[in-house]
């Protein structure tokens, strides 16, 4: 795991919360960077999640991607522009700027310039932002058995979506559970599942012949990360079923955190510590794989502290007595020193 040279969570990732106006164009600012993937959703009204990116960009290609659906890209639903902090987002758009609350999360790669990336076996084209350990990547399926480059040094998960098929799956890798459980689908609550394959993932990922993940002459979209030592890390913890949950370690105090339970159902709960406030204990999440609005259920309770998060309650969801659990986590400010000079994270 690499260390941090990060002074500003933001300038890499970011949440923030607005109110829907009905307004168009609409420009949402507060990222403190130009996004190259930007994840909204509606949190008050049962409507989809919505992604776009930068390197399918805003013209043909570029439509919203739905986190909670098998659906092809829908080149209807685009946003207008990446913008220097933020995006702006036509009449289109209309579940993320109905009246409400919305909140947005966004991750900084390279731009919308791709280059062309052969570490592995299918060539990908690729935006890496290897500071913050983050790729937005793409590459046309081959229909054998195959490795793909990340760009990334390491490579610790990946969401990738074929983008012009529908009934497809966003198929989720992660490096910790490579065995009877190699991947989970983002779209569902699913236990995870075995591939059958060996992932094995350092600067490449490995991808099979479907269609979810490796047709021949389908196009695909991956989204990349890598553990950076005080900005992010992505790791498994055990559930013990108890009000006294397990405390997660991350090193830093999250800005987001995503888990998942992956030798059972549960659900992809996504928090942040910004809703509804930034105290603990934190109520407040939604679902990845749901249209649902945002819950808040004293059953699903989390601490986020200053070196990590700690589970509050014995919800299945992510505090089963034995359960195998997943994580995502990115940082509110990143463990380093006033020069940059990263400092021993927890």
């Amino acid at each position: 795991m690499a260390y941090t040279t990060i002074d500003k969570s933001t300038d890499n990732f970011s949440t923030i919360l607005y109110t829907g106006n009905n307004t168009y164009p609409r420009s949402l600012t507060g990222f403190g960077h130009q996004p190259d993937f930007a994840w909204f959703k509606h949190r008050g009204i049962a409507y989809w999640h919505q992604t776009y990116d930068s390197v399918r960009g805003t013209g043909t290609g570029g439509g919203v991607l739905y986190t909670n659906r098998q659906d092809a890209q829908d080149d209807t639903y685009k946003v207008n522009s990446f913008d220097s902090d933020g995006v702006t987002i036509p009449s289109a758009l209309g579940a993320i700027n109905d009246s409400g609350n919305v909140v947005g999360w966004s991750w900084k790669a390279n731009g919308s310039s791709t280059s062309s990336n052969s570490d592995g076996d299918i060539t990908s084209n690729i935006s890496a932002n290897t500071t913050a350990g983050f790729t937005v990547g793409k590459f046309t399926g081959t229909g054998s058995t195959s490795t793909v480059g990340t760009g990334l040094s390491d490579t610790d998960i990946v969401f990738l979506k074929n983008r012009g098929r529908a009934s497809t799956n966003w198929v989720v890798y992660h490096k910790l559970i490579d065995g009877s459980y190699d991947y989970n689908y983002l779209n569902n609550n699913n236990a995870g599942a075995n591939s059958a394959l060996t992932h094995t993932m350092t600067n490449t990922f490995k991808v099979g012949t479907n269609y979810d993940t490796n047709y021949s002459s389908d196009e695909y979209i991956f989204y990349a990360w890598q553990s950076i030592k005080g900005f992010s890390k992505f790791g498994k913890y055990t559930g013990n079923g108890d009000n006294d949950g397990p405390m997660i370690f991350t090193g830093f105090k999250p800005a987001l955190v995503i888990t998942k339970r992956f030798d059972g159902a549960g659900d992809w709960a996504m928090m942040d510590h910004k809703r509804p406030n930034e105290f603990n204990v934190v109520q407040n999440y939604l679902k990845a794989q749901e249209v649902d609005a945002e819950q808040t259920d004293d059953s699903f309770n989390i601490d986020i502290v200053s070196n990590g998060f700690k589970c509050r309650y014995n919800n299945g969801n992510y505090n089963a007595s034995g359960g195998s659990y997943i994580y995502m986590a990115w940082a509110i400010n990143p463990f380093v020193s006033s020069g940059g000079v990263p400092t021993v994270a927890r």
